[in-house]
């Protein structure tokens, strides 16, 4: 009798980028464990089994992983300790033998980076780099698809960002490229890839291109930092949150999102999807 191999864990899976990647594993064939925080959101996917973890827990992380080599780790949900979090969670994949970590990080990861999340981005690599664990990063840039997201019920997209370019990425590319390491890692060990969209575009090209597909007259409007922070104080969120997304703006205003990489078409044979592209596929409604 043949043996299976053992499946890979992909976390996340209940949100919008891991269930992605689940989705093209199980359509692949390839055996998973979906590791999820509430069992009654994993996708249902054939060859998949579900372990119940938060990234705080490190013996249920530890559990949820013993006997599975290879790991996508897709960073947690905003919060004030998720770095912390991230920790605890490389801790515990070190300590079940996890040999081959894929984590999904953020371009221009840096300790000193203008986009406060990308700072803990890279305090985390810098810890899965201390434990000794054999890993592959993936820089992401913004995603294409959260940019219709950031229009106003006026029409109106509003930040500090003044003249300068993302390279926005589509979620779906993410997916594909992530998908392409997991199923042979070996070649991508120690390797860290920018995932970004074919252009680097300002955000009055993006508004521009979005009233182009949709129809729907958008427009961008610069904020200075004191207006964005008071346009979103309404939303009553703690100080760190209206930094980062502050802070989203200002990343692109400093230029550290502007670079356009090849490591999307490279590593899944394909072209990048255009932020036009992502628009029309996107659901409506």
């Amino acid at each position: 009798m043949t043996s299976l191999p053992p499946p890979l864990t992909v976390t996340g899976s209940s949100g919008q980028l891991g269930r992605r990647i689940a989705r093209r594993l199980a359509a692949a064939g390839v055996p998973q464990r979906l590791v999820v925080r509430d069992p009654a959101r994993a996708p249902e996917l054939p060859g998949s089994t579900v372990a119940v973890a938060s990234y705080d827990d490190g013996a249920a992380v530890r559990a949820a992983l013993a006997g599975s080599p290879v790991v996508l780790m897709v960073s947690a949900a905003e919060h004030p300790d998720r770095l912390g979090q991230h920790r605890t969670f490389v801790d515990a994949a070190a300590a079940a033998g996890v040999e081959h970590l894929v984590y999904v990080s953020f371009q221009g990861a840096a300790p000193d980076a203008t986009f406060t999340l990308a700072r803990d981005h890279w305090a985390t690599e810098e810890h899965i780099r201390a434990r000794g664990l054999r890993a592959t990063f993936l820089r992401d840039s913004l995603y294409a698809d959260f940019l219709p997201q950031l229009v106003g019920a006026d029409g109106v997209i509003r930040g500090p960002a003044g003249e300068g370019r993302v390279a926005a990425v589509a979620q779906d590319d993410i997916a594909d490229a992530a998908v392409a390491v997991l199923r042979d890692p070996a070649p991508h060990a120690g390797a860290t890839y920018d995932l970004t969209g074919p252009a680097a575009l300002t955000l009055a090209e993006a508004a521009a291109t979005i009233t182009a597909v949709t129809g729907r007259e958008v427009r961008y409007q610069p904020e200075t930092l004191e207006e964005a922070r008071a346009s979103r104080a309404s939303y009553g969120a703690p100080d760190w949150q209206v930094d980062a997304w502050v802070s989203t703006y200002t990343a692109i205003a400093a230029g550290e999102l502007a670079t356009v990489s090849a490591a999307v078409p490279e590593l899944t044979g394909h072209p990048a999807r255009t932020l036009a592209e992502v628009v029309r596929e996107a659901p409506r409604g």
